[in-house]
């Protein structure tokens, strides 16, 4: 049996690749019914790029499991704590990942940051500015519609509303102001 050694071209072959096509991570910060998701989707059909959703895999995780804001909490917590080492790698491999996760809160955000920064991958936060009442009527056509893997009342909304945090100037991200705009 022969044994061959990793060549030492193929390692500059991949590190060539990165250099050419940096890594980005988009990250989503908006409230429920804002349009994450259908932002994520958009920014993931570039070349290169792959999604990664938070509420595909809690659906696919934890069916059954997500009946109060508490159970959310604690499901998101333990698949964040298994997302971030594969996300990096994704960044470290080259590819870009749009992160649909909520990064609605300064915690949250935080977690985004050490994803990317332990790769020294680019980065991009979408802020989707949309008002209340835009979001609680998409919020209630998605509910009635029921294509989405969770629903949420109206006050739920408020209730997770309440923590919300829009991104300032002073985290130091580069953000990308998505403002609503009347259709």
């Amino acid at each position: 049996m022969q044994v061959l050694e990793p060549s030492r071209h193929a390692d500059d072959a991949q590190a060539d690749s990165r250099a050419a096509r940096p890594a980005t991570l988009h990250m989503v910060c908006g409230k429920i019914g804002s349009g994450k998701s259908t932002l994520a989707r958009q920014l993931a059909a570039q070349p290169g790029t792959v999604l990664v959703s938070e509420d595909s895999w809690l659906a696919g995780l934890y069916p059954g499991e997500m009946q109060s804001v508490a159970d959310y909490v604690r499901c998101s917590a333990r698949l964040k704590g298994l997302m971030g080492a594969h996300v990096q790698a994704l960044l470290d491999a080259g590819v870009s990942v749009v992160l649909d996760f909520p990064a609605n809160t300064l915690e949250g955000r935080g977690w985004a940051r050490s994803v990317f920064e332990r790769v020294g991958a680019s980065h991009r936060l979408h802020f989707l500015d949309v008002p209340d009442e835009v979001c609680k009527q998409r919020l209630r056509a998605r509910n009635a519609a029921g294509d989405h893997p969770f629903q949420a009342s109206d006050e739920q909304f408020d209730l997770i509303t309440s923590y919300f945090v829009a991104p300032c100037a002073q985290e130091g991200f580069d953000v990308v102001h998505h403002p609503y705009v009347r259709a």
